[in-house]
């Protein structure tokens, strides 16, 4: 199956997400970071369904790098996610491109708000929202 146009490999590797390569990523200059994977049996639960655990930490990423993004590289060092909270509207199987866009971002000088949502093969999926405290650069 073929990753839908502007998505690249995604250049953040971490230990967590290292079990559920490939995931890819497509920068929107200055906006956002659009994270995006093919739902494969290492993503999904019991029945077949994407993981509600892995839906979570792939939001908090997408939306914690978006912010990063909006607020510029150079100037934000670091987040860390202070709360956030996951709905879930809808499922996504095997096979279904899951797709997770920030759509709201809100930047103040020690903390970021931030609103993802998640579409399996264009159907709403998830929605996410997130506090971050945000470490700026020195």
């Amino acid at each position: 199956m073929q990753t839908p146009e502007g998505f690249e490999p995604h250049f953040r590797k971490s230990g967590l997400t290292d079990p559920w390569e490939p995931i890819f990523s497509k920068v929107v200059p200055g906006e956002a970071v659009i994270l995006g994977l093919r739902i494969g049996p290492a993503h999904a639960n019991s029945r077949g369904l994407a993981h509600g655990g892995l839906i979570a930490a792939l939001a908090d990423n997408a939306m914690g790098l978006s912010c990063i993004e909006q607020a510029g590289r150079e100037t934000v060092s670091g987040l860390l996610t202070a709360s956030m909270t996951t709905d879930y509207v809808g499922v996504a199987k095997l096979g279904q491109w899951l797709e997770f866009t920030t759509s709201f971002v809100k930047i103040g000088k020690s903390i970021c708000f931030a609103q993802c949502f998640v579409t399996s093969d264009g159907k709403p999926c998830a929605r996410a929202n997130a506090t971050f405290s945000v470490a700026r650069a020195a």
